[in-house]
C-alpha cells in the first residue's frame, strides 16, 4: 500500500500496485459529476419531449378531432344513432365531448343520439356548457336524445343527462348505476392551525377585504360564509330548474324534488322509485329506444361511437402542452362525492 503523497514506484512485471485514493476530494467530485450529468440528462430529455410535443400539437391541429367507428346494428346502415360519451370528470366544456357534439351536428346521417354518461360531475360552468350545447343540437337538428347511464352519473353527470328534455322513457340506468347527487359544493379547507404549529404566517397583499375569500390559510369570516352560501343557493336553484326541465314528474311534485335534491347518491332501484330515471337497462336498450323515437327501420340503421384520433407522437407520459394538467383521475378517485363543482384551486390546476 502506498501512503498518501508518496511517489509512485515502478511496478515489477506481473504485480499490481494498490493506490489509496482519499475519499474527501475525489469522491465528492465524482458524486458531483454524476449528479450534474443526471441533471443535464433530465434537462435534455425535457427539451426533447417539449420539441416532440410541439410537433405533435402541430400535427393534431391539422388533423381530425374525432374519429367514428361502428358500435352495433347494421354496418351498412345509412341512418346513424350517434353515441356521445361523457366519461370522467367534467372539467373542460370545449373538450372531447364538445368535439363529439360538433361532429354530430355536421353529420346529416345522424338521426338520434344516445348520451352515454359515466361521470361524477365536475365544474358548474363546464356541466352547464355541455348541457346547453346538447340541448341546442337536439333542437336545431330535431334529434331525440336517450341517456344511457354507466357506473356513475352523479351531480354534473346527472345535470347533463337532463338534455333529454321532457321525452318519456328516455333515461336508462344499469342495475349497478349510482346517480343523483343533486347539489352544489364549494370546497374549503382551514389549515390555519397547521400553519401556526409550523410557524408559517400568511402575508398576502390584497386590494380589498374580500379579495382573499376562500383561502385555506385562515378561518372563513361570517361575511365570507354568507356570500359563499348565496352563491351556492343561486347555483342550486338553477340545478333544480334544470332537473325540472328534464323530469316533468319532479317539476309537478316540488316536495319530492326537495327530498331527492339533498346531494344524496341513489342506486338504480332508488332512482326509479323517485323518478330520477325511467328504465333499468344497458346501452343496447337505450339504442332500441332511440330507434323508436326517431322512427327508424332497425335493419337500415347503425349505432356509431367516437374516439380521439391517435397522434403519431402520442405516448402515455406526454401531456398536452397547450392545456393545464388533467385532474380527471384525481376527481374520479374522490367519487361518489358530488361534483357540480366550484373550487378555490388555482385555475392552472382546476382546468381551463
Amino acid at each position: 500500500m502506498i501512503p498518501d503523497g508518496a511517489p509512485m514506484p515502478a511496478a515489477p512485471y506481473g504485480e499490481r500496485i494498490i493506490v489509496n485514493v482519499p475519499p474527501q476530494g475525489r469522491g465528492c467530485a465524482l458524486w458531483f459529476g454524476l449528479l450534474f450529468l443526471g441533471f443535464m440528462m433530465v434537462v435534455g430529455l425535457l427539451f426533447t419531449l417539449g420539441a416532440i410535443g410541439l410537433v405533435a400539437n402541430a400535427v393534431e391541429t391539422g388533423s381530425k378531432q374525432v374519429t367514428e367507428e361502428h358500435h352495433s346494428l347494421s354496418k351498412s346502415g345509412t341512418d346513424k344513432i350517434a353515441i356521445i360519451t361523457v366519461e370522467g370528470a367534467i372539467l373542460d366544456g370545449d373538450g372531447f365531448v364538445k368535439k363529439q357534439i360538433d361532429h354530430v351536428r355536421d353529420d346529416p346521417h345522424v338521426r338520434a343520439i344516445v348520451l352515454r354518461v359515466n361521470s361524477p360531475g365536475g365544474t358548474m360552468t363546464a356541466s352547464d356548457y355541455l348541457y346547453h350545447h346538447l340541448q341546442k343540437l337536439a333542437e336545431d337538428r330535431k334529434l331525440p336524445i336517450v341517456v344511457s347511464m354507466g357506473g356513475l352519473a352523479a351531480s354534473g353527470g346527472y345535470y347533463v343527462s337532463m338534455a333529454v328534455g321532457s321525452e318519456k322513457d328516455a333515461i336508462f340506468a344499469e342495475p349497478t348505476t349510482w346517480t343523483g347527487s343533486i347539489g352544489v359544493i364549494i370546497p374549503h379547507y382551514n389549515v390555519a392551525g397547521l400553519m401556526k404549529s409550523w410557524e408559517i404566517e400568511e402575508d398576502s397583499i390584497k386590494s380589498g377585504p374580500l379579495k382573499q375569500m376562500g383561502t385555506p390559510t385562515r378561518p372563513m369570516t361570517d361575511e365570507e360564509r354568507k356570500i359563499f352560501e348565496n352563491l351556492v343557493n343561486d347555483s342550486f336553484t338553477r340545478f333544480k330548474d334544470v332537473v325540472k326541465s328534464g323530469r316533468p314528474a319532479l317539476a309537478a311534485d316540488p316536495a319530492l324534488l326537495d327530498r331527492v335534491a339533498t346531494g344524496q347518491v341513489f342506486t338504480t332501484d332508488e332512482a326509479l322509485a323517485n323518478g330520477l330515471v325511467d328504465k333499468q337497462g344497458f346501452i343496447e336498450e337505450a339504442i332500441e329506444r332511440a330507434i323508436v323515437l326517431a322512427k327508424l327501420r332497425r335493419d337500415k340503421v347503425q349505432a356509431v361511437k367516437y374516439k380521439k384520433p391517435s397522434s403519431l407522437f402520442a405516448a402515455p407520459f406526454m401531456a398536452d402542452s397547450r392545456k393545464a394538467p388533467d385532474l380527471s383521475a384525481l376527481l374520479d378517485l374522490a367519487s361518489p362525492r358530488a361534483y357540480y363543482l366550484c373550487t378555490w384551486l388555482p385555475s392552472a390546476l382546476a382546468g381551463p
